[in-house]
């Protein structure tokens, strides 16, 4: 099988952002979404550092150290964009104005719970962040994230075993191998990569898949 590379992930999930739509991109992984967005489609991109309007990376040599998300990398600001203080940012989170947060994750249930700061490993640093206030405060939640660890463990499963970020809360998963819905009859198969068949992943999942 062809599995999607990062770029091919945050292409495939910038595709199903609606038109308008309020969105953050956590830190990792999610950040690659914004040089991916559909031309000609209004997205607003938010970051919890306090910035509204966030725009695609920026070329080299046109960095502005001063200017970045809220994993330190450097982005660009689009016309009508906006600076604020980061407790008006974590209103806006908390608040519920936000239409759609996409964070990564160590592990995901098949009822939607998101377990994203912390593997429980006695030399783990825990990192809880914005996730939880993102995780609750967003009016949906993808999640983006290779399907197997680096051991071959699938990290979709019917129970988390890392402690919780938030409890039923992620609505879709676009991984390495596949795009998932979490729906309340189970798991969804949307779209996967090249050379892969349902019944290989749902081998690889050990799920069943719809």
């Amino acid at each position: 099988m062809k599995r999607w590379s990062r770029d091919e992930m945050a292409s495939r999930l910038a595709r199903d952002i609606p038109e308008g739509a309020v969105v953050n991109l956590g830190i990792g992984l999610p950040t690659l979404v914004a040089a991916h967005l559909p031309a000609g489609r209004e997205i607003i991109l938010h970051s919890e550092n306090g910035l509204l309007g966030m725009g695609p990376p920026p070329a080299a040599g046109f960095e502005d150290a001063e200017l970045i998300n809220a994993g330190k990398q450097p982005v660009t600001l689009k016309p009508g964009g906006s600076f604020f203080h980061q407790a008006d940012s974590f209103a806006m989170m908390r608040g519920g104005h936000l239409d759609l947060c996409v964070l990564g994750a160590f592990q995901v249930s098949v009822r939607g719970d998101l377990a994203n700061w912390h593997t429980g490993a006695a030399d783990a640093i825990p990192a809880v962040g914005g996730a939880m206030d993102l995780a609750l405060g967003a009016k949906q939640v993808f999640v983006m994230m290779d399907l197997l660890d680096r051991e071959g463990k699938p990290k979709l499963v019917s129970e988390c075993s890392y402690p919780l970020t938030a409890a039923r809360c992620v609505a879709r998963i676009y991984s390495d191998l596949a795009v998932l819905e979490i729906t309340p009859a189970g798991l969804r198969l949307l779209d996967c990569c090249e050379g892969l068949d349902v019944s290989t992943l749902q081998g690889l999942l050990g799920l069943p898949l719809h």
